[in-house]
Parts: structure tokens; C-alpha cells; sequence
């Protein structure tokens, strides 16, 4: 269900199960991070990810969890292979983005936190809603979503399972952009510099785990500034 295209020197991967709005099956996630493997692998600049027919994702399938009912083996199986697919998404090197139109429920909203930006259309809708229908969240994703929104309005979306529109969205933190931003926010990132994104990406991450300082960051720090691509654009800035 997913479809990985190259455009340009980025990567769009799109949800494309329409019939289902885009839920995730069970085998799916296994299918995802061979599909980020496929990324990590190739010389992309960006991941973009999206979904079909103006939606994003419905979460995930619940026929599948029905049917998981009892199967232990299973249950931990969906489990771990939820988890490191989007573990390998969060750990991809190249800022990922996630452009979110429609449904953006459950397992979505998972998926468009574990990257790095979320652009969605102000109309988007998103909810979490594992309570209505009698399992938890995993704890990977409501830290993920305590980081973003702060612990009331996490307990808020978690414990009253209701639609979020992508106006709320932005201002609660969900989302940091709406539509129709994406081509300027994706001709930005471009333009930029791959081994400085790829270092203020690990910047970022060591700062969420309450990271203060690093020798190893200062200096990687000192050697970009004495490098090549840096004596470069500084070059080209200075003759502009």
C-alpha cells in the first residue's frame, strides 16, 4: 500500500489504500521500513510523506486488531513492527515531512509525529481514539505527542478521542504549517546544505533527550566551519 516515487532529489512516499482511506494493515508496517530502508539507501535530499486521494490515514486496520484478539504472538509482532518503522523514519538522516490533507487518525497522527515537520491543510482532521475502542497508545508515540502539544492537551486528544481540526492543530503544536506553504517550506529545505541538516537533524534529537551540550557536536561544529561546502557558500553569499 505504499508507493515510493523519486522527485527530483527527494523521496515521496504515499499511503495508497483509497478503498480504506489509507489504514494501515498489520503487514503494512513491515512493508514501510523496507520502504525507508529503500530511502536510506538512495541519494535523497528529503522524505516527503503523504496519502492518496486526499487523506492521509485512517490508522490502522481495524479488522486486523480484531482479528488479533487472543494471539499474543501476533499482538507483539503488530506491535514491534509498528515500532521500528517508525523508529527508522525518526532516525532517517534527511529532514522528513509529512503533508497531511483529510483523515489523520490513531496510527496516522503516529506516523506524521515521527517526522520531523507536519504541513497539513487547514481543514485536515486529526484524532487518536484508542480509548473508544478499548486498547492504549504506545508509549513511544504519546511521548511523542506530550513533546508536541504538552501533557493537558495530550490528555485531552487521548481521553477525548475528538476530531482536531488543522486550524486547532497549528495552534496547539501538532502541526507547525498549513497549506498551501509545502512548496516553499520543500524549495527551502532543498537549498540548504545536506551535512548541515543532517548535523541539526542529530542536534534536535540530542536536545529532545534533554541534551545540553556535546563535545562530539562542538567538534563537528568546528570542522563544518572550517570545511569546503562553508568556504563555498559563504563565497557565493558574499558576491550576491
Amino acid at each position: 500500500m505504499f508507493l515510493l516515487e523519486r522527485n527530483d532529489d527527494y523521496a515521496r512516499l504515499t499511503l495508497n489504500r483509497p478503498e480504506a482511506r489509507n489504514a494501515i494493515p498489520a503487514a503494512g508496517w513491515a512493508d514501510l521500513s523496507d520502504k525507508i530502508g529503500v530511502v536510506e539507501r538512495h541519494d535523497v535530499r528529503m522524505l516527503v510523506v503523504t496519502g492518496a486521494d486526499e487523506t492521509f490515514c485512517a490508522g490502522a486496520d481495524l479488522d486486523d486488531l480484531a482479528a488479533m484478539n487472543g494471539d499474543a504472538a501476533a499482538i507483539a509482532r503488530f506491535r514491534e513492527d509498528m515500532r521500528a518503522a517508525l523508529d527508522r523514519i525518526r532516525a532517517l538522516a534527511i529532514p522528513t515531512v509529512a503533508l497531511i490533507e483529510g483523515h489523520c487518525y490513531g496510527a496516522g497522527v503516529a506516523l506524521a509525529m515521527a517526522c520531523d515537520l507536519r504541513i497539513a491543510a487547514r481543514q485536515a482532521r486529526f484524532a487518536i481514539t484508542p480509548a473508544k475502542i478499548g486498547i492504549s497508545y504506545p508509549q513511544e508515540d504519546v511521548h511523542r505527542l506530550v513533546a508536541l502539544v504538552g501533557p493537558g492537551q495530550a490528555a485531552r486528544m487521548l481521553f477525548n478521542a475528538e476530531i482536531v481540526y488543522g486550524e486547532e492543530a497549528k495552534h496547539i503544536g501538532l502541526v507547525e504549517l498549513h497549506m498551501p506553504s509545502e512548496k516553499a517550506v520543500f524549495e527551502a529545505i532543498l537549498a540548504n546544505d545536506s551535512e548541515s541538516m543532517a548535523l541539526l537533524k542529530q542536534a534536535i534529537a540530542r536536545a529532545c533527550n534533554g541534551v545540553r551540550s556535546d563535545p562530539e557536536m562542538d567538534e563537528r561544529f568546528d570542522a563544518m566551519i572550517g570545511g569546503g561546502a562553508a568556504a563555498r557558500r559563504l563565497e557565493a553569499l558574499r558576491r550576491k
